[in-house]
């Protein structure tokens, strides 16, 4: 099957995510979202799937399918054969990661590549554009190293490559006292308890949409429709490609990611994550995860 060069791999997410985003944002300006239920969710919420959802899938996966026909890729919405599309990529490697990341090969079999055409569908049938970004993860035997989340409605877009470098950094400083936690708007409630219990009343909950958006909060991201926090926790269960990016992104930048219970999260195999997680940078993660006895236990109701 040969090998793959990651730093193309991560020029072709870049675009990919982009490229997304341009469908994301054309069908939420056109207001031709035609949502319809894909079901429900665990916790009994319906799904949203909209045209924004399908359309930005079919142009991400045709994309990185074109350029690597040898790598596996997982993505959230089916692709229906019918609809191929052929997208070629033109192997330009853009200046900012040419300055930043050397080549690297490593097997084709390898890697597994995770695609978001659209976080937060919920959001952005809602029109809270801010929460809503696409995302590309690719992962080397399970261990994400390449993460992009590009935010449509205002162009904005991190990647970062572990053992490579990033246009995104840590945001410098937290306070201990009055950390800000992150969480889904589906379970502010239920966090805030155990967060208040386990860091104080001064416990600032922010509820957000989108996992993507929760992760940039975590970071230095120049873009004024973003919050900023100290701890991103999610509570039940969550399907990898909502988190793969973001995990790859903390990964690069000396962050961390894990399940409730620090472990970490394998990114091959099933699409779902159970333990909950938590994710923090610049922080000391183990102390957090032992000041988190509760958490465990509400993520299976």
């Amino acid at each position: 099957a040969g090998a793959v060069d990651l730093r193309e791999l991560l020029a072709v997410s870049v675009l990919a995510a982009v490229r997304g985003g341009q469908e994301v944002k054309r069908v939420r300006e056109g207001n031709v979202l035609n949502a319809k239920a894909k079901g429900k969710t665990r916790e009994g919420a319906e799904e949203q799937l909209t045209s924004g959802d399908v359309l930005s899938n079919r142009r991400m996966f045709y994309l990185l399918k074109g350029a690597f026909p040898a790598v596996q890729i997982n993505s959230e919405e089916r692709v229906d054969t019918a609809d191929q599309e052929t997208v070629a990529w033109d192997r330009s490697i853009p200046e900012d990661i040419k300055q930043k990341i050397q080549p690297k090969e490593v097997p084709a079999e390898s890697v597994t590549v995770w695609i978001d055409p659209l976080d937060a569908t919920q959001e952005y049938t809602e029109d809270l554009r801010q929460y809503v970004t696409t995302m590309v993860c690719v992962a080397v035997n399970g261990k994400p190293v390449i993460g992009v989340i590009h935010k449509p409605f205002s162009s904005y877009t991190a990647w970062a490559m572990v053992d490579g470098g990033s246009n995104v950094k840590a945001r410098a400083s937290y306070n201990e006292k009055t950390p800000r936690i992150i969480v889904s708007r589906s379970h502010a409630g239920k966090v805030e308890q155990v967060a208040r219990q386990t860091f104080g009343n001064k416990t600032v909950i922010i509820p957000a949409g989108g996992a993507g958006y929760k992760v940039l909060a975590l970071l230095d991201v120049a873009e004024k429709n973003q919050e900023e926090a100290d701890v991103y926790i999610h509570v039940t269960y969550i399907k990898k490609w909502d988190i793969c990016a973001g995990n790859a992104v903390l990964r690069a930048l000396g962050g961390h990611m894990t399940t409730l219970t620090g472990e970490e999260i394998s990114y091959t195999g099933s699409d779902g994550n159970e333990g909950g997680l938590i994710a923090s940078i610049n922080m000391n993660h183990k102390a957090l995860i032992e000041k988190l006895p509760d958490l465990e236990k509400t993520s299976h109701k």
